[in-house]
């Protein structure tokens, strides 16, 4: 795929030698010069002086276009690499293991359907995922336990890399005999989620630090709060606040079927709203490929037709 002048000149630049590259290339050494001169015309520089060595034939070295034009003759044919590699991943074959993370919220709520069409488009892929809060997949990701991964908060890791994947909206809910809940849909003030029993996901996960981020930007630190409960999931969250042991805050992906059987009711809250993204994470300067690559292309597709 690569232009072959440019080939040809890494190939006399890196043998100092038109002999010596023509027999690199399997080329014939006039074949090489005349590709060399052609690309300096084209250029419209010189790319090499030569010189002539007493007993020892022709001498050459790069002049200054020359190594300018080097540097940009390598890219490409990194570029060019990295082009062929993508293409393959796209013609091959899906199959084989594909090994996931995901965080509880996304692995609960939104990637159940996701994956059984996926699966459905290519079965002869082996699925494995791993389930965790947020700090748990990054860990899992950075340790290269799955290939690719899928959290609802930042990955706080140099090492990883985020894509966004679908946005998310945190709301506040309670039971639907909350007097919240029955005062016909209008908001609370901000001053009155300090007042109540609030209950929190467990520490290290994405939704708890993007809710304590967004309640400390309107003036709600933690500490100004009653948190009555820490739990390790939403389902946990949901059915806290349907048992009214407090409100809580939850992915709206998680209230499907919960506000269509009238277990719990969003409440709004006067000048807060809570918005995320749902992110693949996997390691950086290294593209998932294969299966994984073929999942998250086609996870892409899905939620953006939702």
């Amino acid at each position: 795929m690569e232009n072959f002048r440019l080939r040809v000149f890494r190939a006399v630049a890196e043998e100092m030698s038109f002999r010596k590259a023509a027999e690199a290339l399997h080329l014939s050494q006039p074949a090489v010069s005349q590709h060399i001169r052609a690309l300096e015309e084209e250029a419209g520089v010189q790319l090499f002086d030569r010189a002539r060595g007493a007993g020892h034939g022709s001498q050459i070295s790069l002049t200054e276009a020359g190594r300018v034009l080097l540097g940009f003759a390598n890219a490409a044919a990194e570029t060019m690499v990295e082009a062929r590699r993508a293409l393959a991943g796209l013609s091959d074959a899906i199959d084989g293991p594909l090994k996931l993370g995901a965080s509880t919220t996304v692995a609960q709520y939104l990637l159940p359907r996701i994956l059984g069409e996926f699966l459905k488009q290519y079965p002869q892929v082996k699925l494995s995922l791993v389930s965790g809060n947020t700090e748990q997949i990054v860990e899992a990701v950075a340790e290269k336990r799955v290939a690719l991964g899928i959290i609802e908060g930042p990955a706080m890791r140099r090492e990883l890399k985020t894509e966004r994947m679908v946005q998310d909206e945190m709301v506040l809910i309670a039971s639907p005999n909350h007097a919240w809940a029955r005062r016909g849909g209008g908001a609370i003030e901000l001053t009155e989620l300090a007042k109540v029993p609030l209950l929190l996901r467990e520490r290290g996960s994405g939704s708890r630090r993007v809710v304590e981020r967004a309640l400390k930007g309107v003036g709600l630190p933690l500490r100004s709060l009653q948190v009555a409960m820490e739990l390790d999931s939403t389902e946990a969250i949901l059915s806290g606040v349907e048992a009214e042991l407090g409100v809580g805050f939850v992915s709206r992906w998680a209230l499907g079927k919960v506000l269509q059987l009238g277990a719990a009711k969003v409440i709004a809250v006067k000048g807060l709203e809570i918005r995320r993204d749902f992110s693949f994470v996997r390691l950086a300067g290294a593209e998932v490929t294969g299966a994984a690559a073929a999942f998250q292309r086609f996870a892409m597709g899905t939620v953006e037709r939702k």
